[in-house]
């Protein structure tokens, strides 16, 4: 519990994510949440001494809604949030699709989408409810982040590996931030709270 509200706390005082978290939340579109680098590099930041860093590369987006899953109303919900915030790069992704572009059985929901996602530190997501409660959802918990690992999820063990390296190859994380450290699988759950 402690990381969640460690994670939250840094969030709410950082005014360029919680005006991202609020302009995604005015979407108001089902099971939606941004996620990835867009928080887990603001733990990492912090964990290295630094001030939040203002979001570098895109901002995902997910959500999840089966009736609706064509590519096309994405584009809509990215050039809705470019419309409203220029200076970002927007990735908005319904996860109800997704499996079929990573060759997963098909998603239930995005919190099950994130269980796929390469690395248990990326597969962390925010969203503002109703009541501006900020939620977190974690399927692996937030552990790994706090702790400045970078551990493959089960998908990326065995079959997805080659993947996970590149990833980890291409995107230079352990140059940005030196206390990161890679580390095997294995991992506990955790829930949305």
């Amino acid at each position: 519990m402690k990381h969640r509200d460690d994670l939250k706390s840094l969030l709410l005082a950082d005014p360029v994510r919680q005006r991202l978290i609020a302009l995604v939340h005015s979407l108001d579109l089902p099971d939606c949440w941004i996620a990835a680098g867009f928080i887990r590099n603001a733990v990492w930041d912090a964990l290295h001494g630094r001030a939040p860093s203002g979001p570098s590369g895109d901002v995902d987006v997910i959500w999840f809604d089966s009736s609706r899953n064509g590519a096309d109303i994405d584009l809509q919900l990215e050039n809705r949030l470019r419309n409203s915030d220029n200076t970002i790069a927007w990735s908005v992704k319904n996860q109800s699709r997704m499996h079929a572009r990573n060759g997963d059985a098909p998603y239930q929901s995005s919190c099950d989408a994130m269980r796929f996602w390469p690395e248990t530190a990326t597969a962390v997501a925010v969203r503002y409810t109703d009541g501006d409660h900020l939620e977190i959802a974690a399927p692996f918990g937030l552990d790994d982040l706090y702790a400045a690992i970078v551990r493959p999820t089960p998908s990326f063990i065995d079959e997805k590996r080659a993947q996970f390296n590149e990833r980890l190859r291409h995107k230079k994380w352990l140059l940005g931030w030196p206390l990161l450290r890679v580390e095997p699988a294995g991992h506990k759950r955790e829930s949305v709270d």
